[in-house]
């Protein structure tokens, strides 16, 4: 794949049709910059321009299909992301990471003549401009900066190894360049040498002089230290000219402030990062990279340590400056003042400075153009205190850390950003060790472990809490206890400096917040977590959607958030209780109750809209909300989809709920999710949404809620197999239920008694248990109930050896599941049908009704009923020996359980392995009992 000219494409010598214009630029831009991801937005703005059509990302979507057809063959990998594009290839497919590699072997071979030949091969690569396609200039600067500095670096160092070598025919190549970039120092310095040496002095000195004039003109300065150094050994006839040409630039440009070392020394006891350090070596060819993310996560720590690792590479120096973008005394450096520091450590006179910045920077890019340094911008608060600091070429590497996202110099400046986190638990433990010693972490292992929770893996807290225990001896359990009172724990993450304070730390970002997101970041401290969305964000602020976008947007370019998913946004929960601890210095403690009631209301509101979805059949619960907008769906895999993602967060907000004072919303919200988790079969996650609804019902005293709460706690265990416990739930319930006078819940309650003793196997109880429930739903004249009872009176009563029986009652249930248009109900009963069938050997007439009932379940999204029916095909299918086809019905149903990660699949791992085996199972998924429907 070529883009160092016309961009093409070929497998063994057959070119590839690339398609239209857009499609080939489309795979110049995405091979320019291999292996990273190029945003959509960035993409359409490169394609189109700034006046790019409504239509634009559609067609984009389109192009992309189209290349990645054309690709198939070649082994790239064009990869849609959740934000963009990019391409994953061998590099050394490319045209240009060819001749990079060739560039950068050459630079390591000591031999002219060799030298010579690498950087020929390299750019005998180069075709024309690189991505041709690209012919507007602004495009084509923005994309091949890197690519078009490269190659005049490899021409100029070609000529110099030729000189090493011998030749004295540069001259004219020379001049040619000169002119083409009359500001770059190397091309001048080796007209002058190429001219000196074939004894044309008297030329030499006047390429000199021509220079000196342009630089004053342009620029208002002279030339640099190399050049005037040139300059005098010439007059002088410096033996020094005699040496090798590298040498002699070497020497020329060398002197006491020529070579600037200025790298902060690198933290002791640096551990972890191994991703992060492999993506800077990666990404080194710049022009610049920049690490961002939240105060204390170790940004300049890792910069610091990985420029150490680099340094060789530059052999002109490196410069630093903190640009104390967030610190507490609300001043940044000005870039003036940043520039007037890298040109004095570049031995530019005072009086040689400009005045203005705009000349400054001129000149400070003027200075680096020929030069291979490393630059380290520390702290940095904007990308327009960061501008006027970039070379203008591309040989040098700028490192920059933010606590800003930066994202106008990724589009602008081809920056390289590298997201930093949290450290891994890894990381974290490695990081303890380097500075307690393995020993003190395996004395106290289960200490160490809440310890890194207590920090939540930031490094900052980490380093303080372990210079503590170095310092203080303290055990480590201590100060995990000091980390787990709210009232000491920014105490204990204090190592006495501003820099060492974890909380002063992450205030630094807060103060430079507009008040609008400084608002909401404090209300953030009131959500739950982990996660919360664009939708629960503008409830919680009681703000419009697109304002609560634009503030979200803010905080996350703050790096006060992370963006963990398109839309879904995270802080790690030391900056949690950071903003719940402003919140209750700053905010009133009404407002803040009036917000978390906004935000129970959007999120009992949304889940019972979703719930409906799933289940239309299911009573609906009548619930005042104050005035509030649940989010919308298009069918119900929307809704499942939504239940899906938000599942922990709700979870997370029922104990807060009625830790609160919310209680009616606690018992609400765990209602609203019960579909959701019995089609998902999480037993567990029931178990924890009931047991936290249940006081709320009882000191609410509502015994319809309490008669709920124990039924459906009490169901949750007897899929969780802790029978005695259920029984309880469920006398209770009946208790509650009889004293509210309530049938239908009587019979709801009956009908999970039944399915209690179905789970023991223990068949008589179980049906004596079903007929009460059809008793007590005929009672209340409620049809949908009377006919899940019947449904479970047939099974047990086929069980008990009554298949006429049972085949009667299952019939009535269907006609009664259609009439309520239940179509849960309808499969469940389907599957009771098949059973029979099978039971009574007769496998042929029992598959159609396994098919009917997975098709159902599949409808309603129901996965964990749709494996249980398939785990009964698969029986149905082994009984007819048709042992291919169970086995591929299993293997369905186990991929769905690993899915649902529900320990349920090991049983049918068990008769995958006997079918594997023998040919025949052992009866391992024999269905005991009928597929786990709710009441």
């Amino acid at each position: 794949m070529r883009i160092l000219g016309p961009v093409e494409a070929e497998v063994d010598g057959r070119a590839l049709a690339l398609g239209r214009r857009r499609e080939r630029c489309l795979l110049a831009v995405l091979l320019a910059r291999l292996g990273q991801v190029v945003s959509t937005e960035d993409l359409i703005e490169l394609l189109w321009g700034e006046d790019a059509p409504d239509s634009a990302r559609r067609s984009l979507h389109a192009h992309v299909a189209r290349l990645r057809r054309a690709l198939a063959d070649t082994g790239a990998e064009l990869t849609g992301t959740a934000g963009g594009y990019l391409i994953r290839a061998d590099p050394q497919t490319v045209d240009a990471y060819e001749f990079r590699a060739l560039v950068q072997a050459a630079r390591r071979s000591p031999v002219p003549v060799e030298r010579a030949r690498l950087l020929r091969r390299a750019l005998d690569l180069w075709r024309g401009d690189a991505l041709a396609e690209l012919s507007e200039s602004d495009l084509r600067t923005r994309i091949c900066a890197e690519w078009d500095e490269l190659r005049t670096q490899a021409v100029e160092e070609r000529i110099l190894a030729d000189l090493d070598a011998g030749a004295d025919d540069v001259v004219a190549e020379l001049r040619g360049l000169v002119t083409a970039s009359p500001s770059r120092e190397r091309p001048v310095a080796l007209l002058m040498l190429a001219l000196y040496r074939t004894g044309r002095r008297a030329e030499a000195l006047d390429a000199y002089q021509d220079n000196y004039r342009h630089l004053v003109a342009a620029l208002g300065v002279e030339p640099g230290r190399m050049l005037d150094a040139l300059h005098t050994a010439m007059l002088r006839d410096d033996p020094i000219l005699d040496a090798p040409a590298q040498q002699v630039l070497q020497s020329t440009a060398a002197g006491p402030a020529a070579v600037p070392q200025e790298l902060p020394s690198p933290v002791t006891g640096f551990a972890g990062r191994a991703g992060q350090l492999a993506e800077l070596d990666r990404v080194r060819a710049g022009p610049v990279i920049a690490i961002v993310g939240a105060g204390g996560v170790g940004k300049t720590t890792l910069a610091v340590h990985w420029a150490h690792h680099v340094r060789a590479e530059f052999p002109d120096g490196q410069l630093y400056v903190n640009l104390r973008g967030f610190d507490p005394d609300g001043r940044p450096v000005a870039p003036g003042e940043a520039l007037r520091g890298f040109l004095d450590a570049l031995g530019v006179p005072a009086e040689r400075i400009p005045a203005g910045v705009a000349g400054q920077a001129g000149l400070f890019r003027s200075l680096l153009a020929d030069r291979r340094m490393l630059v380290l911008l520390d702290n940095a608060r904007d990308a327009e205190q960061v501008r006027p600091l970039l070379p203008g070429t591309a040989g040098s590497l700028v490192v920059l850390t933010s606590r800003s996202q930066l994202t106008s110099l990724v589009a602008t400046h081809g920056t390289q950003p590298l997201a930093l986190d949290l450290l891994t638990e890894a990381d974290a433990r490695e990081l303890l060790a380097r500075r307690l010693g393995e020993g003190r972490l395996a004395a106290e292992p289960t200490a160490v472990t809440a310890l890194i929770r207590a920090c939540a893996r930031l490094p900052l807290a980490l380093a303080v809490a372990a210079a503590r225990l170095r310092y203080d001896d303290f055990p480590i359990a201590a100060v995990v206890a000091e980390l787990a009172d709210a009232a000491q724990r920014w105490a204990a993450l204090d190592a006495g400096e501003p820099a060492t304070q974890v909380q002063a730390v992450l205030s630094w970002s807060y103060t430079v917040l507009p008040p609008d997101a400084a608002h909401l970041f404090r209300l953030l401290g009131l959500h739950p977590g982990p996660e919360i969305s664009v939708a629960s964000a503008a409830a919680l602020a009681g703000r419009p959607a697109a304002e609560t976008q634009r503030l979200l947007t803010t905080l996350r370019r703050a790096s006060m958030l992370v963006e963990s998913a398109p839309g879904r946004y995270a802080f790690h929960d030391l900056l949690r209780a950071f903003a719940a601890d402003l919140g209750h210095r700053h905010d009133d403690g009404a407002s803040r109750q009036t917000a978390r009631g906004r935000l129970l209301d959007h999120y009992v509101a949304t889940a019972c809209a979703a719930d409906h979805l799933l289940n239309p059949a299911r009573n609906a619960m009548v619930i005042r909300f104050e005035p509030t907008t649940p989010e919308c769906f298009a069918d119900y895999r929307a809704a499942a989809d939504w239940l899906t993602v938000e599942q922990p967060v709700l979870l997370a907000a029922l104990p807060a709920a009625a830790d609160h004072g919310f209680e009616a919303r606690a018992w609400q919200l765990a209602w609203a999710l019960h579909t959701h988790l019995v089609r998902r079969g999480d037993w567990a996650a029931g178990e924890t949404a009931w047991r936290a609804a249940l006081p709320c019902a009882v000191k609410l005293g509502h015994l319809p809620a309490q008669g709920l709460a124990h039924r459906l706690l009490g169901y949750a265990l007897t899929l969780l197999l802790r029978y005695d416990e259920a029984l309880d739930h469920l006398a209770a319930a009946l208790t509650a239920y009889t004293e509210a006078g309530d049938q239908s819940g009587l019979g709801d309650t009956e009908y999970n008694i039944s399915l209690l003793w179905s789970r023991q196997q223990i068949a008589d109880r179980a049906l004596q248990h079903a007929e009460h429930a059809l008793a007590a739903y005929r009672l209340a004249g409620h049809r949908s109930g009377q006919a899940y009872a019947l449904n479970s009176v047939g099974w047990h009563s086929a069980q008990l050896g009554d298949r006429r029986r049972g085949l009667d009652c299952c019939g009535q249930a269907l006609e009664l599941f259609r009439e309520a248009r239940d179509a849960t109900g309808e499969a469940a009963t389907w599957d009771s049908i098949g059973f029979f069938h099978s039971q009574k050997g007769d496998p042929d007439s029992a598959e159609p009704c396994y098919r009917r009932a997975l098709d159902l379940f599949r409808e309603q999204g129901d996965r964990y009923n749709e494996a249980d029916v398939l785990n009964h095909l698969a029986e149905a299918q082994r009984a007819m020996g048709r042992t291919t086809a169970a086995r591929d019905t299993w293997t369905a149903a186990l991929d769905i359980l690993l899915a649902l990660d529900h320990p349920d699949a090991g049983n049918i791992r068990t008769a995958l392995a006997d079918l594997d085996q023998s040919g025949r199972t052992t009866g391992v998924g024999e269905p005991a009992t009928h597929v786990t429907v709710m009441r």
